[in-house]
């Protein structure tokens, strides 16, 4: 199957499961965002996606956690930076995978926006396990791929 541009699809009323770089910069300190130009890059993508009627669901990956869970780097002040620079809630769910995500996915409105947690907690993520990545897959009608700094890495969000 071809390749298309987020342009030559109809959105409306779809969930888009889009893979977006928010490997932000974080003072080592406080834990706050140092730079945020990796969240405003997406933004046009982002606003082009609600604007034509479908939900979105967006993936990142933060840090280098190495398969587990690392408070520091899950991904809730991005979700509130990007809610900041959308001016709309962006609810963070506290995993990627599972029936919790998949109530939350399900309940998703045309313009709501979930971000999940930092992908890189599953070790499956770097390791590019296909069940993963199915079950990746299985939240959204149409999958975007904005990560463009990380599209050399075979990734189960990015390849799989």
């Amino acid at each position: 199957m071809a390749k298309l541009s987020v342009k030559d699809v109809d959105l409306k009323d779809k969930r888009v499961l889009m893979r977006v770089d928010f490997n932000v910069s974080l003072d080592k300190t406080t834990g706050e965002i140092t730079d945020d130009t990796r969240i405003r890059a997406a933004l046009p993508t982002i606003k082009y996606i609600l604007d034509k009627g479908a939900s979105l669901i967006l993936m990142s990956h933060l840090g280098r956690p190495k398969g587990k869970v690392v408070p520091q780097l899950k991904m809730d002040k991005v979700a509130t930076r990007l809610s900041e620079l959308l001016g709309r809630k962006v609810k963070k769910l506290n995993a990627c995978i599972g029936e919790e995500v998949k109530k939350e996915v399900d309940k998703l409105k045309p313009g709501e926006v979930i971000l999940l947690e930092n992908t890189r907690f599953y070790k499956e993520e770097t390791e590019n396990d296909p069940e993963f990545a199915k079950q990746l897959a299985s939240l959204g009608d149409i999958f975007v791929n904005d990560a463009f700094g990380t599209a050399h890495r075979a990734h189960a969000s990015t390849v799989g």
